[in-house]
Order: structure tokens, then C-alpha cells, then sequence
């Protein structure tokens, strides 16, 4: 089993400086203590408290839905489970495009009840003035760009992004408002490599190729555990989700022919 290089727990200055060390980031996004515990003892180097949540917890198509108060929920209970990572917490849909007095209300709510260190927002050149907002409020942001979830409705599905000039122009906007990392989703190989040259901070890829800082995979995803959806990006590292049900189909089975329990699970 790998352990992170870092011995202590992991700062956001120690995040950045993996770039300039040549040494890739690894971040697991994950929703609540079990999951964030065994993601931190693997060795992870961040947890990303995703609105993802909104599909893979809460079972709906997108992210919409999510409340920032979901989000502050689930960010208490992966706090709970980490030792050493960096926890990340995603500001949701419509608690921060509003204004720069919203996001930074709103990121603050994140590290204040949440207890995260840093948070994630979505968008380039449209979201530098809230992620400048945020900065200067003391508040470490990692920006987000290419597919972005938020606006699936605008793209018309989750599709990859493949606009050049805009990439780039959403990854500088971004970089000068102040953010100390990039996600870079669903973007074509090669400028994903071109962004990550240009940009002075990691860039942390999910579907944008191998040339990024760092990878990030959503826990159900790489542990076979989401059965709706399974995305071109994702690699499958286990297959719980067969796990788990034929686990359960013993235990019924068990359970309806009196082999469970036994005396060994009884007490006298």
C-alpha cells in the first residue's frame, strides 16, 4: 500500500509546491468518515468534498440540487476521517455566481462550519472576480475548468470541451484571480499538456490525459460502487459493487435458512 511522501498533513503551500518538485498529486473525491478515512491511510494527498454528491449520494442526474448546506454536512463528516490529506470542499450550484460577497459568504460558511481548507468553484474569465473576492478574504481557492458540472444544462450534456483559445483564457483568468490549483475535466490530451506548461500552479486532471500535475477520480467511480454511469475516464481499480451485492445475497440466504445467527453471534 502507498503512503503519501508527506509525513505531515498536508498544507495548501505543500500542494502547490508538488509541481515544481515534479511530483504528482493524487486527490479522491469522497463524501463522508469510512470513505474519507481509507482514502487518507492509502496516502491520498487531497479529498475533494464533491457536489458530485448530488448523483452519486443523493441519486439524481446532475449536481444541481445540492444545497450548500449538504455540502458543509458531508465536509464534517469526511473532516472526521483524515488525518494527513488536504480536504476540499465544492461551493454548489448558485451559492456563489450571484456575486463576490455571496462566494466569499459562502466559502467561508465551508471552512468556518464545514471545516475545510481550502474550496473548489467553478468557471474561468466568468468566476475571477468571486475567486479574487475569496483570496483576498483569506480563503485558498482551486479553480475548475473545461467541463464544468454546474453548467451541464449550457453544453447540453456532459460533453467533452475542446475550445482552445477559451481554455486557456479561462485557465489564465483563474491564475491571476489567485487560485492555487486548476481541475481541468473532460478536455482533449493536448491541451490539457498546453495549459499545465503555461499555468504556474497544478493542474489536476479528470479526463483531460496524463500531462496534468495530479489526477482526481470520484471514490465510487474507481471502486466500482456507482452503478448508473460508468465514464470513459473512470478506471475501475475494484469491483465492490459485485462485492457488496453477493455479500448481501449470502446474508439473505443465511438469514431465511437459519444458518444466521449462530451461537457465536448470540449472548448467553
Amino acid at each position: 500500500m502507498s503512503s503519501s511522501p508527506i509525513s505531515r498533513p498536508m498544507t495548501v503551500p505543500d500542494f502547490c509546491a508538488a509541481k515544481g518538485q515534479g511530483r504528482k498529486l493524487v486527490v479522491v473525491t469522497a463524501y463522508d468518515y469510512t470513505s474519507a478515512y481509507w482514502c487518507d491511510a492509502a496516502g491520498v494527498d487531497a479529498i475533494l468534498v464533491g457536489d458530485s454528491l448530488g448523483m452519486v449520494i443523493q441519486g439524481h442526474p446532475t449536481a444541481l440540487p445540492v444545497t450548500l448546506r449538504q455540502v458543509i454536512y458531508h465536509t464534517r463528516c469526511v473532516v472526521r476521517g483524515v488525518r494527513k490529506a488536504l480536504v476540499i470542499a465544492d461551493l454548489p450550484f448558485l451559492s456563489y455566481q450571484i456575486s463576490s460577497a455571496q462566494a466569499v459568504r459562502s466559502a467561508g460558511r465551508l471552512l468556518k462550519s464545514g471545516g475545510a481548507q481550502a474550496v473548489k468553484l467553478e468557471g474561468g474569465v466568468r468566476t475571477a472576480p468571486m475567486i479574487r473576492a475569496c483570496v483576498q478574504a483569506g480563503i485558498p481557492v482551486m479553480g475548475h475548468v473545461g467541463l464544468t458540472p454546474q453548467s451541464v444544462h449550457q453544453f447540453g450534456g456532459f460533453r467533452v470541451q475542446r475550445d482552445r483559445d477559451q481554455l486557456l483564457a479561462d485557465a489564465h483568468a483563474i491564475v491571476e484571480a489567485g487560485v492555487f490549483a486548476i481541475v481541468l475535466e473532460s478536455i482533449p490530451a493536448a491541451i490539457a499538456a498546453e495549459i499545465t506548461s503555461a499555468v504556474p500552479v497544478p493542474t489536476i486532471g479528470i479526463g483531460a490525459g496524463p500531462q496534468c500535475d495530479g489526477q482526481v477520480l470520484v471514490f465510487h467511480d474507481l471502486l466500482g460502487l456507482y452503478p448508473d454511469f460508468q465514464p470513459k475516464f473512470a478506471k475501475r481499480y475494484a469491483d465492490l459493487g459485485t462485492t457488496i451485492k453477493n455479500a448481501i445475497e449470502t446474508f439473505c440466504q443465511d438469514v431465511r435458512t437459519g444458518a444466521f445467527p449462530t451461537s457465536q453471534h448470540s449472548f448467553r
